[in-house]
C-alpha cells in the first residue's frame, strides 16, 4: 500500500463538517486538526493497484466545504 498525506483547508467554519464528511467515507486511517495554512491533515493508504489521484478525487475530493488540498506522496518510513 502507498501511503500519503492529505492536507485540507476548509471553508471557514466548516472544518468541524469537513472532517466528519471525510471521516464518514472511511478512506483515511488518521485524521487531525492542525494549525497554519491548513485545517486538516489525513494519513491515506492507497492500494498497491489503485491510482493515487483517481483514488483521491473519487472518494475525497467531493466533499463539500474543501477550498484547497495538498496532497504528499510518501517513499521510506523509518
Amino acid at each position: 500500500m502507498q501511503c500519503v498525506f492529505v492536507q485540507f483547508r476548509c471553508v471557514p467554519g466548516k472544518t468541524y463538517q469537513v472532517a466528519a464528511d471525510i471521516y464518514d467515507r472511511e478512506v483515511v486511517s488518521e485524521l487531525y486538526s492542525t494549525s497554519g495554512e491548513y485545517d486538516l491533515i489525513a494519513k491515506i493508504y492507497i492500494p498497491e493497484d489503485q491510482d493515487v489521484g483517481h483514488y483521491l478525487t473519487e472518494r475525497l475530493f467531493d466533499v463539500p466545504n474543501i477550498s484547497r488540498t495538498l496532497t504528499t506522496m510518501t517513499f521510506k518510513a523509518f
